[in-house]
């Protein structure tokens, strides 16, 4: 039992860092990454497609992204999902090809955008915090059954808060790699 509540709780931690590693590459650093285009929905014939689904993208420059859609009357649906987009990207079509270049961010932009990744990673601390809670809580829920003994609830305790030291380790080295990224020039 107490092996099943710890592999749950380090599941469900590694679903939160996951989901972090996600958010953390759709921002936008001023280098480019396809990345950034991952949550871009383009209108293809009435229907709701991924980017990515449309259209070969590339990083053939560190501040260039280029997108070759299969289909040539993609072209100016790309361009309007990714002018709708909040990314503050322009794109450029040249008939075959659609290039998007990304723009250095300045000084002030760089410290909002690592205030934000902050108070972001702050978010999932709680998150990890909160599977730690409820991993507690069934422990405690097993001891109060008679499932398992005191001693097994402390040991089982104490890998709880391993596990949640190791994570939040984990998300802090992210967003330090993150911030690290941003500020770079």
């Amino acid at each position: 039992m107490v092996t099943e509540v710890l592999n749950e709780l380090k599941q469900n931690m590694e679903n939160t860092v996951s989901a972090l590693r996600q958010s953390l590459v759709k921002l936008r650093t001023g280098r480019a990454s396809i990345g950034i285009m991952d949550g871009i929905m383009v209108d293809y014939y009435g229907n709701a497609t991924p980017l990515n689904q449309l259209a070969t993208l590339a990083v053939p420059e560190p501040r260039l992204i280029t997108m070759q859609p299969w289909d040539k009357g993609a072209l100016a649906s790309i361009e309007k999902a990714i002018l709708k987009s909040e990314l503050g990207l322009t794109p450029n079509n040249d008939g075959k090809i659609i290039r998007v270049p990304i723009p250095p961010l300045n000084e002030e932009r760089r410290r909002d955008l690592v205030r934000h990744i902050k108070k972001v990673s702050e978010e999932y601390k709680i998150e990890i915090r909160k599977h730690r809670r409820d991993a507690i809580a069934i422990l405690k829920d097993l001891e109060k059954e008679k499932e398992i003994n005191q001693d097994e609830l402390k040991r089982a305790q104490d890998l709880v808060q391993k596990s949640t030291d190791q994570f939040i380790s984990n998300i802090d080295v992210l967003i330090s790699q993150k911030e690290h990224e941003i500020m770079e020039i």
